[in-house]
């Protein structure tokens, strides 16, 4: 780092806040995945709103690019320095340390929390007040609340709770020049005029540092049923939860669908040998269902409701979490096969969605498609069905190296997949953003309107273009070029 500006930085957090050894900074400007790896004159580590405020005004004076980053969870390259700015003086301004539950309120069913806090921590804390805050994904005791917030996160309570946009009621923001924007309000209604938590909401630290939230709280279910089920192919599965949601309505909080393949990944990884079905299927969905009704009550109407799903074909087998432990080993299982495949290496992860009656026809030619670009693919599909967001993430063979299966097929599988998301009026990211990995791709699948105006709110905002540069928006003269 520059020598005059390290002085400067480690007067407002403190000399053991502002790493600048590059041994020291490594877990900080390396991704998740090991994928993209950035270079950064600092990684700088305040405590306080104050000190994100004063770091942030110093860097915009001296023209120093910041990386906002909570817990560096991103799948897509986007909590870390682009490599392909390399040259542009930058530091990785990390928020852990802004980690204090600062209040709850039971009675208006809001808590406050700095962006540091991990969700796990955050779904705990709520849990001491009997209440639920229902946001959960498979990285909860390390992803943060300010990353959360950033990418919009989802995960596998959308269905019933929305995702993190539905879930916050205020926001503490830091602007690019430093400056503070406290709508930290508690408040369902108040309509007057623009909402702005939500122009910082999804924009993963682009236009703003998201320091504080107030969030969303829930009364905390009585009962919770859960069950791992056996259905023919996805269309089967699709008509299941159209009957699951007639006959159980809101009760539904998840309905995850998971391949084969999928699931022996994830129990090899686990070394999970035990079987779970006697006869081997092809794809299951593991739903749960939580109520205020008495638990026996719940269990009744849920076994019911399966028993009669069973005799009309749309179940094949069924696995009810007859205890706590069950039902774990089944969301373990759901929950790790991220992590499955990030161990095995060689997955193309495409995050799409589609609307919920175009997912059987899309899984069934998308899987079509990779197969004929290698027939030994492992298709490696899973998610959150019930929200229409599906994992289609194509695993390398077995006797595949991760770089020769990447550099061989992974533009053309991950071109293949998102085109059929876009023909079926989908997304190419649910919920995992854009990072740096799906940037350029937006000059495919949005209008030259849509990527003008966000260019126009990120100069308004940021116009020295300091804050996460390189991420979410694709090139400007590139995006003015196409719409010339």
């Amino acid at each position: 780092m520059s020598a005059h500006h390290t002085p400067q930085l480690e007067a407002i957090v403190g000399k053991a806040f502002c790493l600048t050894d590059a041994g020291d900074m490594a877990a900080y400007t390396t991704d998740y995945r090991k994928i993209y790896v950035g270079r950064a004159l600092a990684v700088v580590r305040p405590a306080s709103t104050q000190q994100v405020s004063d770091v942030m005004r110093y860097c915009y004076e001296n023209d120093i690019a910041v990386v906002p980053q909570g817990g560096n969870t991103s799948l897509l390259g986007g909590a870390v320095p682009d490599v392909q700015r390399a040259d542009t003086p930058c530091i990785v301004l990390n928020l852990a340390r802004l980690n204090r539950i600062v209040s709850i309120d039971a009675i208006n069913d809001t808590m406050l929390v700095q962006a540091g806090v991990t969700l796990n921590a955050a779904r705990v804390a709520a849990e001491g007040v009997q209440r639920l805050f229902p946001l959960r994904i498979g990285s909860e005791g390390s992803c943060q609340i300010g990353g959360n917030l950033s990418t919009n996160a989802g995960g596998t309570a959308v269905l019933r709770y929305g995702n993190m946009r539905d879930l916050v009621l205020g926001l503490e923001v830091i602007l690019p020049d430093g400056s503070i924007w406290s709508g930290l309000r508690a408040l369902r209604k108040d309509n007057t005029g623009y909402d702005l938590k939500h122009v910082f909401i999804g924009s993963e630290g682009t236009l703003g540092i998201i320091t504080a939230a107030v969030l969303k709280l829930f009364p905390q279910p009585r009962s919770t049923s859960t069950a791992l089920l056996a259905t023919e192919d996805p269309g089967s599965a699709v008509a299941l939860l159209s009957y699951l949601k007639t006959r159980l309505g809101n009760d539904i909080t998840a309905f995850e669908l998971i391949s084969a393949p999928a699931l022996s990944l994830v129990q090899e990884h686990l070394k999970d040998s035990e079987p779970l079905f006697e006869d081997a299927h092809d794809w299951m969905v593991l739903v749960e269902v939580a109520s205020n009704q008495t638990q026996s009550d719940a269990d009744e109407i849920f076994q019911a409701a399966l028993s009669d799903a069973y005799d009309s074909g749309l179940v094949l087998d069924a696995l009810l979490a007859s205890s706590e432990s069950a039902a774990k080993r089944f969301w373990l299982l759901r929950e790790e096969i991220s992590d499955a495949q990030t161990r095995a290496g060689g997955s193309v992860r495409c995050d799409i969605s589609v609307p919920l009656s175009a997912i059987p026809e899309f899984i069934l030619e998308a899987s079509a498609r990779v197969l004929e670009i290698e027939p030994k693919t492992r298709m490696v599909i899973y998610g959150h069905m019930g929200d229409g967001n599906v994992h289609f993430n194509p695993l390398r063979p077995a006797d595949c190296s991760a770089a020769e299966f990447m550099d061989t097929h992974g533009k053309q599988i991950t071109q293949v997949v998102d085109d059929l998301a876009m023909a079926s009026e989908g997304s190419i990211s649910a919920e995992h953003g854009v990072g740096v990995a799906k940037r350029d791709e937006l000059l495919q699948v949005k209008s030259e309107t849509e990527l003008l105006t966000c260019w126009r709110i990120k100069n308004a905002l940021d116009p020295k273009g300091l804050l996460n540069p390189g991420k979410v928006l694709p090139d400007f003269q590139t995006v003015i070029g196409s719409a010339a």
